[in-house]
């Protein structure tokens, strides 16, 4: 079992598998569940027929909550149903088309490295446009800045610390969009919030903590401990508990309320 600079497993290989079944079977033994909890945050944001760019989406999970009703409990049934281990990923792809009734209008479009995830996301209309891309060691393309052109929206669910500064800048460069990040305790925000805070942003930590899933191992929750620990952060009462836990950042440009 590999681990990351923080101590936090590696889970790599469930990102960028043909479909999210091996996502949400691995995923639901560990009572993953940020996006069921950043929802309502993300939907009281979400401008009507508005333009949402999630980072990190891997198969498009937050539109899915947004967009089509899911919840995680939907998700996880539908993926690890033993009746499905068998189907080709173009066969899940089309059963997600077809069951799946569009209920919020924005527009979403999906951001990640993963190829594989995001044309899942896409074939499945869970996302309506997909930009395949490491912005922490490239620009943006012509083509790229297009298709995230009148974004109002930049939402995460536990990306930053695999991308940082670097990619969010880049980002809020182009329409100066509100931002909501949903980041480990673990994972300093500070340097994201200094390159927001250049370009006339604002940063609110929201109170309250979230959970976001249950440690893999105790050699996990060890590592991690001890990288909150060095960073400061007291984990009495939370990932002492045996969950990772997460804040939610705020970021608007200067003029938004």
């Amino acid at each position: 079992m590999a681990f990351d600079v923080t101590g936090k497993v590696t889970l790599d290989h469930i990102y960028t598998q043909p479909d999210p079944r091996a996502y949400f079977t691995t995923l639901r033994g560990l009572e993953y569940q940020i996006p069921e909890l950043a929802k309502p945050y993300f939907a009281d944001l979400v401008k009507p027929h508005g333009k949402v760019l999630d980072i990190g989406c891997s198969y498009g999970i937050n539109a899915a909550l947004l967009n089509h009703g899911a919840t995680m409990d939907d998700l996880y049934d539908r993926y690890a149903d033993p009746e499905v281990a068998s189907w080709s990923s173009g066969a899940l792809a089309v059963r997600d088309r077809q069951r799946s009734t569009r209920q919020g209008n924005a527009w979403i479009v999906g951001l990640d490295s993963s190829r594989p995830a995001l044309d899942y996301g896409l074939a499945a209309g869970f996302l309506d446009d997909a930009v395949c891309a490491d912005l922490e060691n490239k620009d943006l393309t012509e083509e790229q800045r297009e298709q995230l052109a009148g974004t109002d929206l930049v939402i995460s669910t536990g990306c930053i610390g695999y991308v940082g500064a670097s990619t969010i800048a880049k980002v809020a460069e182009l329409d100066r969009p509100l931002m909501a990040h949903f980041v480990l305790r673990m994972v300093p925000f500070d340097p994201v919030a200094e390159a927001l805070r250049e370009l006339g942003y604002t940063t609110e930590r929201v109170g309250g903590v979230f959970r976001q899933r249950r440690f893999v191992s105790a050699e996990e929750q060890e590592q991690v401990l001890g990288t909150l620990r060095a960073a400061g952060v007291d984990p009495r009462g939370f990932e002492d508990t045996g969950w990772l836990y997460a804040q939610l950042h705020l970021c608007r440009p200067s003029g938004q309320g």
